[in-house]
């Protein structure tokens, strides 16, 4: 009984733990991303994008900054998921932890890129043989580098969210809808970044292919995650 009551508790702060960071991740992504990313760089104009940069130095610095949040918890996540998931299918559950820190590590890799760009808007002496054409290009490549190498990652990623999703779909605990939307989120994801990867030149259904997951691939994970927080891990109360 002693066990049985330990290894709930941990299952609840596994939950705990897996619920904060998600929701936590949701807002620095929209923050990073959705904000300042979409604010700063214009696609296709490197000279608007590099200026942007070197007038809101801080701003893209804060950008930086929640993409290390995001990384930091996305580790923390792929723990958490493997013990509160572990109960239902062990091997399963090891095996998405591992196809997360995958993704993790190629996002780290992909944050690299923007370093770099702040590294080329500093302005340093050794920076001066440069003309500034040329830097506004290395701007452009470094910035497509990290939506490149990102956009790699979030294919392993949609392999991670379809084994999370299988397994809260066969749990008996994790509500049906929650699998369901995590299992499509999960494709949405494989499909989507496939095509921007390997098919870049369909931009229009890429477009199309966004717009229809794009309420899976935000309720999949984010509604877990606020279940885990409420109601993760909780021993049902018998009538």
């Amino acid at each position: 009984m002693t066990n049985l009551v330990q290894e709930l508790s941990y299952q609840r702060k596994s939950a705990l733990a897996a619920g904060t960071s998600l929701i936590i991740m949701a807002l620095a992504a929209f923050f990073s991303f959705g904000f300042v990313h979409g604010s700063l760089v214009v696609q296709g104009d490197a000279s608007a994008t590099f200026n942007n940069i070197m007038s809101s130095n801080m701003l893209f610095k804060a950008e930086i900054f929640g993409w290390i949040i995001i990384l930091i918890l996305d580790i923390v996540v792929a723990w958490a998921f493997y013990i509160f998931l572990e109960p239902i299918n062990k091997s399963l559950s090891l095996l998405g932890a591992w196809l997360r820190l995958t993704y993790s590590a190629i996002l780290g890799i992909a944050i690299m890129n923007l370093v770099f760009v702040l590294l080329l808007s500093k302005g340093t002496d050794y920076l001066s043989s440069f003309k500034i054409d040329q830097l506004q290009a290395l701007t452009m490549l470094f910035f497509e580098a990290f939506e490149s190498i990102w956009s790699i990652g979030l294919i392993i990623f949609g392999g991670h969210l379809m084994i999370v999703g299988y397994i809260a779909f066969k749990s008996d605990s994790i509500p049906k809808v929650i699998g369901i939307l995590l299992l499509l989120a999960s494709i949405g994801y494989i499909v989507i970044h496939l095509c921007q990867t390997f098919l870049p030149q369909y931009d229009g259904v890429i477009s199309i292919l966004n717009i229809v997951f794009m309420v899976p691939m935000i309720a999949g994970e984010l509604g877990f995650g606020i279940w885990l927080l409420f109601r993760g891990g909780k021993v049902r109360k018998r009538i």
